[in-house]
């Protein structure tokens, strides 16, 4: 049955995808015919994901690279799966309790809400999954994980799977050689979750913000002489003043304040430090006196050179306040309010007071039970608590001021009136990306991987080269990263996530058991509660009975004794399990070998792991792949890749990051239903140069869909012509034609093979389309009509037979970037042993394959062909018109091919004689050609004056647009100060303008040799 006029990609698509997984074309091993493996892991979307542009650019190069490994014979193996993505998941269910007005989370509480979570992701999570299959995925979907698979939570239809023992089992297995721990750090808390929450979560927004100026005053009324200088030693301010001046966004933080510090080389206030001053907000009987100390952090040259110390509430204060031992005090609870617990106000300042006199002991936990926000100000909200504090402060008189001028309306005179300082200015605002609330830095106690124990072998690798991150700007970025590193917070206080695996109960002191409530607790880490019994009895022995609780029982240090157990006189103990879960980073950062069944050391561990490479965006370096690599190292001692692909954002087509706001969004499922999955996914590969900026626009897809067109009507025309039905052995031709394209066909294996390694995504595919639309399907197919329509048997024979095994190498070569409409091809053009998906990718090259003469010969016609064209466009000639050209000389090469390819070439160029001449008569174009020379006598065909005008017009344009461009960038501001994808695109505009130009000036001059 004759072919299709067109590919229908609606249609055939689904159909194509179907079959592939009935076959198990994808399944791990598929078409293996070697020992060696290829093994790439998904970056697992979250549960909750759906596809995007950022998705479907890397999902392509994976699977470029997986196809191309299993066509090879690779054992092959593309692991796919989903991350449960703690936060994003709760934040849905939460939303569609509250749309379907169900109970909400803590009034369900955590064991019913979980069931919700799962049930929720019965029924929505995973449609990226599905998704991903209309891009062509080729995973092996059999083997899809999920991060909390096997989880005690988990219904019985996701039992399956044991990446949740894994998770368990490594962090017990981190903890007992102590490289997690639990402690009291600095993290990023959101008060709409209140949950500690990751780097990456946090969106920093410039937001309109004000800076207040405010007087502390120096303990004692005591003052000093304060004086400024400028650059040149000049004084420019002398007073006496009995206060130290700091200026904060953040007022309310100043209740917990430790200290003030100024940079130990400020003169301005070397007379008072050591000294103490006043915090200007609380009951007046009560103030505290805080130090004044020396410190690198501070920039004397900005503001007033000091800063407040506020240790529980900035992470650069954190840093100042750990270095001098300072006390750090928490304000706030964990919804963002003013704290409303703990002792009066009087009896928690004194006691500050008293610490920071040097007169009292301190420890992290007394000052962490310490509230030191006054009776007004708790409970309320941390906004709020700001507005009071400044009115509070400016009411006692206690704010900088200024002089502002002032116009008195009845007598219209000018007067100079004293006002608060309070500067309006833009400031960064951390929001939460998915609460969208402002961000606290909050001191709380976080479970943490002591990083600096397991990071050096991952630097190491890098170092040494055993894995490599390109583009080679990336490594600078990892070992910044690593190099500076601070401890990882991997705790969570969600519900839904792995639950930390350590159980508490009391502490045994002096031989008993301690019933302190404000005790530490002691810890028992065990992948299941039994297992933590186990190791209590033994830690209590005749002690007590232990128990635990079998539910998710709240972390408290209240161990009390809980009566006696039936038959038994000991003392009873009921284990609680820490309430918080696992970072999702934590999990993920397992996924390498825990996707392979490392709880259980299965043979796809051993065969699979190490992987090879991973493709994944430059923007989780550090929170994924850095961590990947520390895990691996830490659980099984080896990188779990050699390569590292990293790509920027995908943006639009001009460059700019793509928003719902800007209305530039570029939906992959639109693309794929307007143009095909395969022109969307050509016109990733074609971007994917390396460390390039990744610009996707609908024109390009859509001409990647002509592309598609193109091949299609090639392989319609040889099925006219019997050309299809290739057995695959190499044909061996008498034509020169057929020997070129059998040659180029060499060539070009060679060039996909070489890029495809190197991870050169775009010369892989820019190298097929020159090929496949350039050289096959233009000036093979029409060269070769000679030989099929008007050739003799043979020579019709051999074109038949090299025809089709062109084609269905282009098919094969093809396969891996665009695989839907190849393989509807393969199976249109022949009956065939297996789906192309799994057919033998070539080994064959140029040397091989490359005929001299015929490659000479055909090279020559080609370039007679594009001289005459290039200079009929230039001149304006008609397309239809014939014109004759005059030959002037010819080697013997050349005559060979004019007379081996006359009829094409008279054809092709539109040419309706040749004569030989002696000399060119004035008013013609010379053409050269290797070997050869020849004229176009264009003078009484096209009106010179006119298109001597019509390019020096066009001429003057273009220049014009390139000197404004050479501006730009020779302006060293705009090369400073613009974004490098601004500059790098005014560079390849500039580019495309000179090609322009010269290409113009060579169209003057040929008019001028006129």
């Amino acid at each position: 049955m004759p072919m299709e006029k067109t590919f229908d990609s609606a249609i055939a698509e689904g159909r194509i995808y179907a079959a592939w997984e009935d076959a198990n074309a994808f399944a791990a091993g598929a078409n293996a015919s070697r020992d060696d493996t290829f093994c790439i892991m998904l970056p697992p979307p979250n549960v909750t994901g759906s596809l995007h542009v950022g998705h479907a650019f890397n999902h392509t190069l994976m699977d470029i690279l997986t196809r191309w490994k299993r066509m090879q014979g690779f054992d092959t193996l593309w692991q796919p799966g989903l991350d449960h993505a703690g936060i994003a998941t709760q934040l849905m269910v939460e939303k569609e309790l509250a749309d379907t007005q169900q109970p909400k989370r803590v009034e369900l509480g955590r064991e019913e809400f979980l069931k919700k979570v799962w049930e929720w992701k019965a029924a929505k999570g995973g449609t990226i999954e599905q998704q991903a299959r209309r891009l062509g995925d080729s995973m092996d979907w059999s083997r899809s994980a999920f991060t909390m698979s096997g989880a005690e939570t988990a219904p019985d239809t996701e039992k399956d799977g044991n990446f949740h023992d894994a998770v368990i089992r490594v962090f017990v297995d981190m903890y007992d050689k102590g490289l997690i721990y639990r402690g009291k750090r600095l993290v990023n808390w959101d008060p709409h979750f209140e949950t500690a929450i990751s780097d990456l979560e946090v969106e920093n927004i410039e937001v309109d913000g004000h800076m207040w100026h405010f007087k502390y005053p120096l303990a004692g009324g005591e003052t000093y002489e304060y004086v400024e200088k400028d650059e040149d030693g000049n004084v420019t301010l002398r007073e006496t003043r009995d206060y130290i001046s700091i200026a904060t966004t953040r007022p309310e933080t100043m209740l917990g304040d430790g200290a003030v510090a100024v940079h130990p080389s400020d003169e301005r206030y070397a007379p008072i430090v050591g000294k103490l001053c006043e915090i200007p907000v609380g009951p007046a009987e009560h103030r505290r006196l805080i130090p004044i100390i020396t410190d690198e952090y501070p920039d004397k040259d900005f503001g007033s050179g000091a800063v407040k110390i506020t240790g529980a509430h900035d992470f650069n204060d954190y840093q100042v306040a750990k270095r001098g031992g300072i006390p750090m005090y928490n304000l706030m609870d964990t919804k963002g309010a003013m704290r409303a617990d703990g002792k009066p106000y009087a009896d928690e300042a004194a006691m500050a007071q008293a610490i920071a006199n040097g007169t009292a002991e301190f420890t992290e936990a007394t000052v962490a039970a310490m509230n030191l926000v006054p009776e007004d100000y708790r409970g309320l909200d941390r906004f709020e608590a700001r507005k009071r504090v400044v009115a509070d402060i400016t009411a006692e008189g206690l704010a900088v001021s200024t002089l502002v001028k002032t116009i008195d309306e009845e007598t219209n005179s000018e007067h100079l009136e004293k006002v608060p300082f309070v500067e309006s200015k833009k400031i960064m605002q951390p929001f939460g990306d998915r609460s969208k609330v402002v961000i606290e830095p909050m001191l709380t106690d976080q479970w943490f991987v002591d990083t600096d124990k397991i990071v050096g072998p991952a630097l190491e690798s890098v170092r040494q080269g055993d894995v490599k991150i390109i583009p080679e700007s990336g490594e600078k970025v990892f070992f910044h990263w690593l190099e500076n590193i601070e401890p990882w917070c991997i705790s969570r206080q969600l519900w839904w996530g792995h639950q930390i695996p350590v159980w508490y109960g009391p502490e045994v002191v002096d031989g008993q058991i301690n019933q302190n409530a404000n005790s530490s607790p002691k810890a028992f880490c065990a992948a299941s509660g039994g297992e933590a019994r186990k190791l209590a009895e033994a830690y209590y022995g005749e002690l007590a009975d232990v128990s635990y609780a079998s539910n998710a029982a709240e972390l408290t240090q209240k161990f009390y004794e809980l009566g006696k157990l039936e038959g038994s006189e000991k003392p009873h103990v009921m284990l609680g399990r820490d309430p918080d879960v696992l970072d999702t980073w934590f999990s993920s950062g397992l996924w390498p070998f825990g996707t392979l069944g490392c709880a259980e050391d299965t043979p796809e561990l051993h065969k699979y792991f190490p992987g090879d490479v991973l493709i994944t965006g430059q923007d989780i370096l550090f929170f994924w792949v850095a961590r990947m690599m520390m895990m691996s190292q830490a659980v099984l001692h080896e990188n779990p890749f050699h390569t590292v692909y990293l790509h920027q954002l995908v943006r639009d087509a001009k460059g700019e990051k793509m928003s719902k706001t800007r209305g530039n969004v570029i939906d992959p499922l639109d693309m794929i239903d307007l143009y095909g999955a395969d022109a969307l996914r050509m016109s990733n590969a074609a971007m994917a140069a390396l460390g390039g900026v990744l610009k996707i626009s609908e024109d390009r897809i859509k001409g990647y869909r002509n592309f598609g067109t193109k091949l299609w009507n090639a392989c319609r025309f040889a099925e006219m012509n019997d050309a299809v039905g290739s057995d695959g052995a190499i044909p061996t031709p008498t034509a020169p034609v057929n020997k070129w394209i059998i040659g180029e066909t060499g060539r070009v294996r060679e060039e996909v093979d070489a890029a495809l390694t190197a991870y050169r995504f775009n010369d892989a595919a820019n190298a097929l389309y020159a090929f496949v639309w350039g050289k096959v399907c233009d000036w093979y197919v029409e060269l070769s009509k000679p030989l099929l329509m008007d050739g003799d048997a043979d020579a019709k024979a051999e074109t038949q037979a090299t025809m089709a095994w062109v084609l269905d190498q282009c098919l094969i070569l093809l396969h891996p970037i665009m695989p839907f409409i190849t393989e509807e091809l393969w199976g249109t053009l022949g009956t065939r042993d297996k789906l192309l998906v799994h057919a033998d990718w070539p080994t064959y090259t140029a040397a091989d394959l490359v005929d001299p003469e015929a490659d000479a010969e055909l090279g020559w016609t080609i370039a007679m062909i594009e001289g005459v064209r290039s200079a009929r466009a230039q001149m304006n000639v008609p397309a239809g018109l014939k014109i004759p050209v005059l030959r002037l000389n010819t080697d013997a090469p050349a005559q060979v091919a004019w007379d081996n390819n006359q009829v094409m070439i008279k054809r092709l160029a539109r040419i309706d004689s040749m004569t030989a001449v002696d000399e060119a008569p004035k008013g013609s174009l010379t053409v050269a050609t290797p070997g050869a020379t020849f004229a176009l006598p264009l003078a009484d065909i096209v009106d010179v004056d006119a298109e001597k005008e019509r390019i020096a017009k066009s001429l003057g344009k273009v220049e014009k647009e390139a000197g404004g461009l050479r501006g730009r960038l020779n302006n060293p501001k705009f090369v400073e100060s613009a974004p490098d994808e601004i500059v790098a695109e005014a560079k390849a505009n500039l580019a495309l303008r000179e090609e322009e130009i010269a290409q113009l000036s060579a169209a003057l001059d040929r008019l001028n040799e006129i």
